[in-house]
């Protein structure tokens, strides 16, 4: 029994299950979303948004300009740690780029939740396997009321 085990065994060893996790975490930050099994999908989700974190985490570019002296030089630390340890799970710099850059502005407010899977209707022919698609959800922006409802609103 595995009482206390966290994670699934995907029917592989530790090093290639980690392997094909790096994998699959490096293209979901490259190409925004990954078709694969649902249960690979699932536990790809808790690689994905860890990364996501480590990338909000640090401080921004932004956030450095406003910052001097010692205060400076330990954010400019925090920032190189954050994204060492994200290079050192990653396969790709772009993707690792991406993580620090685009993903952290872009989730900065959002607490958690980062990616999103979608299960197909289609199984896998060969193995019937259930399929699925993991993807990183949009930066949330409240929807601008149109001439209709800003008319009614203002009467």
């Amino acid at each position: 029994m595995r009482h206390r085990q966290i994670g699934r065994r995907l029917d592989m060893d530790g090093a290639l299950r980690r392997a094909m996790f790096r994998n699959m975490a490096t293209s979901l930050m490259l190409h925004g979303q990954v078709r694969t099994t649902v249960p690979r999908a699932k536990e790809l989700r808790r690689f994905a948004e860890r990364l996501i974190t480590l990338g909000k985490r640090a401080p921004s570019q932004a956030a450095l300009a406003a910052l001097s002296g010692d205060e400076l030089t330990a954010a400019k630390a925090d920032r190189v740690a954050a994204y060492r340890r994200v290079a050192a799970f990653l396969m790709n710099d772009d993707a690792v780029a991406r993580v620090m850059t685009e993903y952290a502005d872009r989730f900065r407010t959002r607490p958690g939740g980062y990616t999103r899977i979608v299960k197909l209707s289609r199984r896998r022919p060969g193995d019937n396997a259930a399929m699925a698609v993991i993807q990183l959800v949009e930066a949330y922006e409240p929807v601008a009321a149109t001439e209709g409802e800003s008319a009614s609103a203002a009467e």
